[in-house]
This record gives structure tokens, sequence and C-alpha cells, in this order.
């Protein structure tokens, strides 16, 4: 009888799926999220103030979800989400930003709660300041950086959560 060798990459992969889900952690990405999923429309996202940092699942072209650490912020029925370029870029050079554009359902957990939510990448400049006022409420990361001058800014991308369409 013969026995076949799985790649250790493959195993850990095979393993991980079998198991449901790794999260992700710090910079560590992760796939499926676990959680309890909340399917009511969210009114009100001024709870999300009690989490730092949160989760956010998209979907891959090869049917594994990803997921990333990222932080949020919620100004009445609207939760923001940051996408940073530290050493430059633009929107779509991030893995989960390439996920989003080809498929912008995404699901987002706070605490023990997945939301399933659609991505919109924000392009009014009214509704980018308001969720950059949002952001600099919570974090003081952002109160920091975007005290700074225009010019010496990180690039970014604003990212709206909205309930997800039927």
């Amino acid at each position: 009888m013969k026995h076949r060798v799985i790649a250790p990459g493959l195993a850990v992969l095979l393993t991980a799926t079998a198991m449901g889900c790794i999260e992700p952690k710090d910079r560590r990405p992760g796939m499926r999220l676990n959680g309890d999923v909340v399917s009511e429309a969210v009114t009100d996202w001024s709870f999300s103030d009690e989490f730092q940092e949160v989760f956010l699942e998209t979907k891959t072209w090869y049917g594994i979800p990803h997921s990333v650490t990222t932080v949020c912020a919620g100004q009445g029925d609207k939760l923001y989400v940051p996408s940073v370029y530290f050493e430059g870029g633009e929107w779509g050079d991030k893995f989960w930003n390439a996920n989003v554009e080809a498929d912008s359902r995404v699901r987002m957990k706070l605490g023990e709660k997945i939301y399933p939510l659609e991505a919109v990448v924000v392009e009014d400049a009214a509704e980018i300041e308001a969720a950059l006022g949002a952001l600099m409420a919570k974090y003081p990361f952002w109160k920091e950086q975007l005290s700074k001058p225009v010019e010496e800014r990180f690039d970014m991308a604003i990212v709206r959560m909205d309930p997800r369409g039927s």
C-alpha cells in the first residue's frame, strides 16, 4: 500500500479548514470568522466604540474566506473602516481591498457577533471628513495623524459598511 505525503502547508490549511476558522491576530490574516450572526440592520453603531479592534472577513476568488484585523468607528447608522497605506499605495493594493472590489459582501466581527455587511468605498469629501472625525474621536492614533498637515499624512481610503441588500 502506498502512502501519500501531504505538503506541510497544505496539511495546515486542511486542518484549519476542518476546524472551521483561524481568526486574524494583529497583522496576521485569518480565514472564516465564527460567532453569532446578527441578521437585523443596525441603526446605531455607537456600541462599536467599546471595540478597539475588529475583524473583517472578505471573499476570495479561490473560495476560502480572508479576514483581517482592523479598526472601525461608528457615527449613527454608519460604520466606517479605514484602509491605510503607510508607504504609498492606493485602493486595491491590499489583498482585502482587492477582494472587496471583486465582491463587496463582507462579514465584520465585533466581540462575539458577526454582522453581514456591504463594503462601499467612500468618495464624497464631506462623508470622508465625517468618518475621519469619528475615527479621531475614538482613537488617539487617528487624532495625532490627522492633526498633521495633509502632505505629511499617510494615504488611505475610507470604507463604509452598509447593511447588506437582499
